[in-house]
């Protein structure tokens, strides 16, 4: 599967509290909260689902991934979504392994794995009550 995604009960707000938290017990940053519905309405288009767009990077992983494959820098940063579902609150992310296929090099699969990791130790931590 391409992603992986969690689901609590939390609230948007809560959950991505949460999962700044997390990520940054693993010195992963969010760059950049990209509210899409906000974005859209801005731009006078009906769209009233709640959908965050988290930009994460951990800067030495980076650096690592990018010392080795150059094309990797097109799936950086990392992204991770919020958003409401049927009453429940969505944390996903395209999962490192599945994009880091697309590049063909197998001597950054372990970086992704390892990223992967702990991207979902993050987002599982996250949903903890």
């Amino acid at each position: 599967m391409f992603h992986y995604t969690v689901e609590t009960t939390k609230t948007m707000e809560e959950a991505v509290q949460s999962l700044e938290g997390s990520l940054k017990e693993e010195k992963f940053g969010v760059l950049w909260q990209f509210d899409i519905k906000d974005k859209l309405q801005e731009k006078g288009l009906d769209f009233d689902q709640p959908y965050l767009v988290l930009e994460v990077c951990n800067p030495v992983e980076a650096q690592r991934v990018l010392s080795e494959n150059l094309m990797v820098g097109y799936f950086l940063p990392c992204k991770i979504v919020v958003y409401e579902d049927e009453g429940k609150t969505k944390i996903g992310m395209p999962r490192p392994t599945a994009l880091i296929q697309m590049v063909n090099d197998e001597s950054i699969n372990e970086l992704a794995e390892d990223i992967e990791k702990r991207l979902i130790t993050c987002m599982d931590k996250s949903i903890e009550l």
